[in-house]
């Protein structure tokens, strides 16, 4: 009874902080429920780790620490995910994996896949760069779309480099989904000699075209952030640099492109427009295909065309046609360029 009555004085104050902030125009207080979210979502997290844990259990290695980002020092976390036994020095290739989700982070839908890779050879590095979910309000609201955020996945390399020495830089490739895969193109685009391969699924790629389909919710996203600073007419050549479709001539990376023409997410216009224009200025170096009609879910279509799991049987894949054909392909493309069965050290 007394918790309950605690718990209903908690919302009223929360709320009645609320009305303040929002009758008073102060952005720079914080309301209760946006305390109280922030909490919650570091609650997630810490389940979401668990469940990671649980399943790398005796299987694979997991372990997570932090590194200090390139751009600016920020403290980033990350995962890494690698064999029971590790091979000798360079005797591994090496994956920079890249959650997707604007304010997303690196949750158990992964794991199948992560941990086939495991199984192939890969020692993955999962960061969870500026803005990503379950670090509280600071590192959420450093988001830096298209920016800081690239670096922060870069630095995964210098982690490697100082402290993996069974890690090969010679055979690291990064694969990433959704802002992910945006954040992967950019990666190959700004340093050309970063990785030997990439993989980009349902990526983002042209924030011009896509914020006149997503909406002012989504706009706002990008208006607040403060190396943005403005919407799309006001900062146009903040937004083209910031959208890999219009930097596709710098690339010198064997690159994988994935995309569903049923994607309500990225739309299939959007998609379509980075295809077009890889097949035009790489084509020899871009792999591309179009799903077509895959199974869609609530949330995206087909957005997680290649990214369906089901929570409720220990995150097993729940396999479709074009799943099954997209991951054939992402390995095998992988594979040609990285060799991740080959240790260098024998």
């Amino acid at each position: 009874m007394t918790r309950h009555i605690h718990m209903t004085i908690r919302r009223a104050v929360g709320a009645a902080l609320l009305f303040f902030v929002l009758a008073a125009g102060a952005p720079t207080l914080h309301a209760q429920s946006d305390i109280d979210r922030y909490a919650a979502d570091i609650d997630r997290k810490t389940e979401r780790d668990r469940i990671f844990r649980d399943l790398s259990e005796g299987v694979i290695s997991m372990r997570k620490s932090t590194y200090a980002s390139r751009a600016d020092g920020l403290e980033i976390p990350f995962y890494v995910f690698e064999p029971l036994r590790v091979r000798g020095p360079r005797g591994h290739a090496a994956l920079v994996w890249i959650h997707g989700g604007v304010h997303g982070d690196l949750d158990p839908t992964y794991f199948p896949f992560i941990r086939e890779a495991v199984a192939r050879g890969y020692v993955i590095v999962a960061p969870e760069y500026r803005g990503s979910t379950g670090y509280g309000r600071t590192h959420h609201e450093a988001i830096d779309y298209g920016g800081h955020e690239v670096e922060d996945c870069l630095t995964a390399l210098d982690e490697m480099r100082d402290r993996m020495p069974y890690v090969d830089p010679e055979r690291v490739g990064v694969i990433g989904w959704s802002h992910g895969g945006f954040i992967a193109l950019h990666s190959v685009f700004r340093d050309q000699g970063a990785f030997s391969a990439a993989a980009a699924l349902v990526p983002v790629s042209n924030l011009v075209h896509r914020l006149s389909y997503k909406g002012p919710r989504y706009e706002r996203l990008f208006v607040a952030q403060e190396r943005i600073g403005g919407r799309v007419h006001e900062r146009r050549d903040v937004y083209v640099e910031r959208s890999p479709v219009f930097q596709v001539e710098r690339l010198e990376t064997p690159l994988l492109v994935h995309v569903a023409d049923n994607d309500r997410d990225v739309n299939f216009e959007e998609a379509q427009q980075l295809i077009h224009a890889l097949e035009y200025h790489k084509p020899e170096l871009a792999e591309t295909r179009i799903y077509h009609d895959p199974p869609i879910d609530q949330f995206g279509g087909g957005h997680r065309f290649n990214r369906r799991v089901d929570p409720n049987r220990g995150y097993q894949r729940v396999d479709s046609p074009q799943q099954r054909d997209s991951w054939n392909r992402i390995w095998t493309f992988l594979e040609w360029h990285l060799q991740p069965y080959r240790d260098t050290f024998r």
